[in-house]
This record gives C-alpha cells, structure tokens and sequence, in this order.
C-alpha cells in the first residue's frame, strides 16, 4: 500500500524544517528504517528514516525547501501500484500549523517543484500568507503587511514572526527608514538554524547575506562564517598608537564573548576560592577503570570527564552553586546541566551535558567527547550550548596552576582547574613527591557565601582525593 511520508515534527517546538539532502533517489528501492532524508529544523540537522518499505516514487520537496511540518514531502509505494486513490486525499494533520490550510495531496502532486535553491522565490500571487504568531508580532510592533511583502522566508514565501522580526531590526539599523526607502534591499533568505545560530553567536545575517547573492543562508555559512575571521583595514594612527600598528573590529563571536563577560564581570560580584587536591588516588583510578570503560563507551576517560561526574555528585549536594539570581529571586535548577568551555582559535564556546547527575562516568565520557569533536569542526548545534547550570573551565594544558574565572552570565559559579603536577607535599611528617592540582571556583557572593562555596569545593576534593566514591 502505497505511503505518503510527511515533514516530521522533530521537536515540540518545531513548526517546519529545510530539506538538507535526499539519501534516495526516485525509484530506489527504501526499506523501513533506512535513512531517507537530512533535515534541518531550528535547532539541530538530523537524518530521518524511512517509515515504510517500498520504491521511492515521487519527491515533493527539492533541497534547500523550507517545508511545514506535517506536510506530505514524499510517496512510498510499489513500482506498479497504482497512487491514482492517493488524489484528491487530504493527508491527515497536514492543516492547522500556523494557519495554513490544508492542502490536497492532489495538488501536491501535480504542482511544479519550486525553483533552484539560487534562484529568488517567484512573486506572491493573491493574498499574502502569513502565520498568526507573525501576525500577532506585526500587529504589536504597528508594522503594517504591506511594508512586509515579498519577505516571507516560510514555506513557499509566507511570513513567519522571524521576518517580522528581521525587518524590526533593519528598521532600527537604517534610522526608521522603510525597506523602500533603504535602498529597496529584501529580507536576506535563511533556514531556520542559520537564523538561530546567528542569533546565538551575534552573526549580523544581512552582512552575511551579501556575500552570497541570490542564495539561502545555511547553518553552515553561519558558523563557516564565524570561524574565518574578515580582518578589518587598520585605523589611521593615532596619538598613542604606533605606526604599523594594526586595528581590528571587535565582531562576531569575539563580540559576543566580550558582551558576555563584561555583562557578568560587572554585574555579579565575583569571589575566588583556591583548595588544592591530591590527585594522585584519581590518577591511580583513571589507570585502573580507563580500559574497561574505553570497550563499553568507545571513549578515552579524561580527568576532565571525571571532574564533570565529580562536580554534578557535589552539586546535588549544594544546590545553591547550581542556580541564577533574577532581581531579588534566587532560582535553583532542577536539573544539574554541566558546560565544559571549549578553546576555538577565535574564541570560546561551552558545550553542555545535559543531566550529568544522572549519567554514569562511563556515558559522561563519551557524550563529552562527541561534544567537543562538535565544537571543534564546528558542527555543534544550538543545542549542544543551551541549558547550562554550572560551567568548568581548565586551563591545565597551558601550565596554570591558579586563575580567576570569570562566571557564566546565568549561573552562580564557574570551576577553574588548574595543571596536575608532580610536586613535593608533607604526608605524615614526611616530605614526599604527590600528584597535585589545584580548584578555582568563584562564585556569585548575592547567591552565597564564602562558607556555602567553601564546603562545595571540600566535596569536589574528597570525591577526587577517594574517587570510587564517584562511581557509588
């Protein structure tokens, strides 16, 4: 029986998703399970599978589509099975997402495929479409729709709020000026990640846009985008500057940090706690747990991994370091959501495990791996960087033993870790080699105390100093 596969909804908050690639081809044989299709939604890219067996016979939706969820995309059936019963069918659910009415299956499939991806999208016939979440943001904001014709960036150029919200911010940029008046210049065309990651990580996309004429924005011009820094023409010199003296735009992600860190530097007093640990039972742990969790987890167990496991036990036992302050409301997190930072060439990223109280070491390994692989080839989604609750930065590799970090704008305490090292200690009275590392942790002094931050970091000390502890 023949299968009309429709545009998932991967996600509670999706309302559509971009047609990234098709892993069959019409007329190829697809088998219950097999990938089918890449899809880019506005927070991840994920492949689908296949929910039927059958012969690939018709695609609705060509690459770079943007398409609503829970409309038909596809046709699974037999080569000679007839589809004839399939038109004038409407597929079920196919209607009411955000306002669109339904469409039949027939004219799906005798409609023309929507241009190439660089081609611009064709003049609106009619009237004009528009969800009500976009309607509901223009109506708000006084925008009138005539001034928003032509911008749609949704499936087959309706507007959707995030075009209501892109001509807002124009609007602010050229000074009140209307599209018309701005040099008649259209809302740049984007996928829905590429405009979430842009907002993410301060991307101006009307700047982006301009360097590929007549294309769609994707995901992957964003971060291409982000990790190749455009080098700005020196200044003119100036009195203390001396010649041959370069001067760059602070933009993009370096921007985006700066914000971040003077908006926390200024605005959460900060106190820094320095304890030292005896890592030389840890060390002695890893060694021992290291194959066996490499065979079960396909992953390499790092201290950092087991400071991650550490600090999640440690929070649940003082959850005020696990909580963000809101006027004169202290908030504690539900969840224990650990960021690991991440060092990129230009900049930094944290990359989040979601739960980590609830994870074994061995899971915590491996998904960290996967989250840093991300981070460092720059396929780290949306996701990957959201919902953080507490946030770990080391800088043992550079040879640091002590540092202040600088706490993560939204949480109440950033953990520096410094370089493990063999040094000499007083065990017993004895002056002996010990394998040493010190813990910086500051905190927001409006959340807690001195005392409060202080018992935290003699937690993270013992579950280190006796590390089976981590794993009870």
């Amino acid at each position: 029986m023949a299968h009309v596969f429709i545009m998932p909804q991967l996600g509670s908050t999706m309302e559509e998703g971009t047609i990234l690639k098709w892993h069959k081809q019409v007329g190829e044989r697809v088998r219950q399970g097999d990938t089918l299709v890449e899809i880019e939604t506005d927070k991840a890219t994920m492949e689908v599978e296949s929910t039927a067996t059958g012969v690939l016979r018709t695609i609705l939706a060509r690459p770079d589509e943007i398409v609503a969820i829970r409309t038909p995309i596809a046709i699974i059936g037999e080569p000679a099975e007839p589809i004839d019963h399939l038109l004038g069918a409407q597929v079920a659910g196919s209607d009411a997402v955000n306002g669109r009415e339904s469409v039949p299956t027939s004219d799906l499939l005798s409609r023309d495929l929507p241009p190439a991806p660089d081609a611009p999208p064709p003049p609106a016939q009619g009237r004009m479409t528009i969800s009500p979440r976009a309607r509901r943001r223009a109506d708000e904001q006084g925008v009138p729709l005539t001034a928003l014709a032509g911008l749609g960036t949704g499936p087959e150029g309706s507007l959707v709020e995030r075009d209501v919200t892109a001509y807002l911010e124009r609007l602010a940029v050229s000074g009140g000026k209307t599209l018309s008046e701005n040099d008649g210049r259209a809302a740049p065309r984007m996928t829905p990640l590429a405009a979430r990651i842009a907002d993410d990580l301060g991307v101006n996309l009307n700047e982006l846009a301009e360097g590929l004429p007549g294309s769609r924005v994707r995901s992957a011009d964003v971060l291409r985008h982000v990790r190749t820094p455009a080098p700005q023409p020196p200044v003119a010199q100036g009195v203390g500057i001396a010649a041959g003296s370069a001067t760059y735009k602070l933009t993009g992600m370096r921007k985006r940090i700066a914000d971040n860190v003077s908006g926390s530097a200024f605005s959460a007093p900060h106190v820094t706690l320095t304890l030292e640990v005896d890592m030389s039972a840890c060390a002695e742990f890893r060694r021992s747990v290291l194959p066996e969790l490499e065979v079960r987890y396909g992953a390499r167990l790092s201290y950092t991994d087991i400071l991650v496991k550490a600090a999640a036990i440690a929070l649940g036992k003082h959850p005020r370091l696990n909580a963000v302050i809101d006027g004169d409301e202290i908030t504690l997190f539900a969840e224990v959501n650990i960021g690991v930072a991440v060092a990129l060439e230009e900049g930094l990223i944290v990359p989040v495990i979601k739960s980590a109280d609830a994870k074994s070491l061995g899971a915590v390994s491996a998904e960290l791996k996967q989250l840093v692989e991300r981070a460092r080839t720059g396929r780290f989604t949306p996701d990957d960087l959201a919902g953080g609750t507490f946030t770990i930065t080391n800088l043992g590799g550079f040879g640091i033993d002590v540092f202040d970090p600088i706490i993560v704008a939204g949480q109440a305490a950033i953990l520096g870790v410094g370089r493990i090292a063999d040094k000499p200690a007083v065990v017993a009275g004895q002056l002996v080699v010990r394998t040493l590392m010190n813990l910086c942790l500051s905190f927001d002094h409006r959340i807690l105390d001195g005392a409060p931050a202080a018992r935290f970091l003699q937690q993270m000390k013992d579950l280190l100093e006796n590390p089976m502890h981590i794993l009870l």
